[in-house]
């Protein structure tokens, strides 16, 4: 394996890779039906089609996976990991997009399932659903971990006895502005606003402190129009999704619109919503649904609210993460229980998906991103 050059120039390091001309994807995965852990691929735009190029052993189910905003390096949370949990750092091979590992930290909480680093490469936030807990965690200057610097348990109970129990921190979201951060607890009901420190790597409420939303719904996932005016919130239990207006000032929320339908109406079969993502130019939205085995697809109007346009079935079961490409062209959609990734072609213009025929084996692929 080829050791990555520390240069520490953000420059260097994307002239590098342009200079390369490989789009490289990473899939995290659980560690199941032989999942050897981290998988590296090519993706070759002109024939459509994923090369494997690595696969990184972990066998503590490193699921959910972040990158680096120099792109130098990589972090998984390693969800399989003891009720400290678990999150590791590995170094990106610019040339050929190969992973090595560098170390790893507790996240201090069990079933750590989201990842995210600020626009700064300062600091990384960790989600840990089992522990219902937010870690903050240094990232140094050689890419690896420092020792957890912060950590927000969160209390509470929703209507939902058995999903609901008690907190469980889904994902963090930092904001356009790289200004706050956006925590979703599918056992409250809440989207919990912090205030970020990334040179000290610690994390304040802001004022409002949180967002609430329709009791039993389960926030999962949350993103940002392109613009930092909207935000958009899955609703896991209920099948929906939560449109909000932002302050970028005070960083709050307001709801203009609460618990979207994505499911088409005459399916009444059990369902659960996953992933939520937005295509780069801002026009649509689109939401994975475990159960339907489908994506939802919205067109976000000018005031930002939806407007639902069609479905499609995503060609496996339990389609959990997906990625929309940096050009807006393909999706690719992970599904955990057949062990796929399926590839489709997007219309930029309707919002609309054709499936490519294409069809990636990975064992239990639960997220998928691209190098930019």
């Amino acid at each position: 394996m080829n050791k990555i050059v520390l240069t520490g120039l953000l420059g260097f390091s994307m002239a590098a890779q342009a200079q390369s001309g490989k789009e490289i994807m990473y899939v995290g995965t659980y560690s199941l039906r032989g999942s050897e852990g981290i998988y590296v691929f090519e993706f070759d735009r002109k024939a459509g089609t994923m090369q494997p190029l690595q696969s990184v052993s972990n066998v503590k189910s490193p699921s959910f996976l972040a990158l680096h905003p120099s792109g130098q390096y990589l972090y998984s949370v390693n969800e399989g990991a003891d009720k400290n949990g678990g999150v590791s750092a590995y170094s990106v091979d610019k040339t050929t997009g190969k992973l090595q590992y560098l170390n790893s930290q507790s996240s201090m909480g069990a079933g750590p399932c989201h990842i995210s680093v600020d626009q700064t490469g300062k600091t990384a936030f960790v989600s840990n659903y089992g522990g219902g807990s937010l870690a903050v965690l240094p990232i140094k200057s050689d890419g690896t971990l420092g020792e957890p610097t912060d950590k927000v348990q969160d209390e509470g109970t929703g209507p939902n006895a058995k999903r609901q129990e008690k907190a469980h921190v889904h994902s963090a979201t930092l904001a356009p502005d790289n200004r706050f951060l956006y925590v979703a607890d599918l056992g409250t009901d809440k989207v919990n606003i912090f205030n970020i420190d990334v040179t000290n790597s610690k994390v304040k409420p802001a004022q409002p402190p949180f967002a609430t939303v329709k009791a039993g719904s389960g926030p999962r996932h949350f993103t940002f129009h392109p613009n930092g005016k909207y935000a958009y919130l899955v609703e896991e239990l209920t099948s929906t999704v939560a449109t909000f207006s932002r302050n970028a000032k005070t960083g709050e929320l307001t709801l203009i619109q609460d618990n979207v339908v994505t499911l088409p109406a005459n399916f009444t079969e059990s369902n659960t919503s996953a992933d939520i993502h937005i295509d780069p130019s801002g026009k649509f939205l689109y939401q994975s649904n475990r159960g339907y085995n489908g994506l939802a697809i919205f067109a976000i109007g000018n005031d930002g609210k939806l407007t639902k346009v069609g479905e499609q079935l995503t060609e496996g079961k339990t389609p959990r993460n997906f990625l929309i490409d940096p050009k807006g062209e393909f999706i690719f959609v992970a599904h955990q229980d057949t062990d796929n990734i399926t590839i489709f072609k997007r219309d930029q213009q309707t919002g609309k998906l054709t499936y490519t025929g294409q069809s990636v084996k990975v064992p239990a692929p639960v997220c998928v991103i691209m190098a930019k």
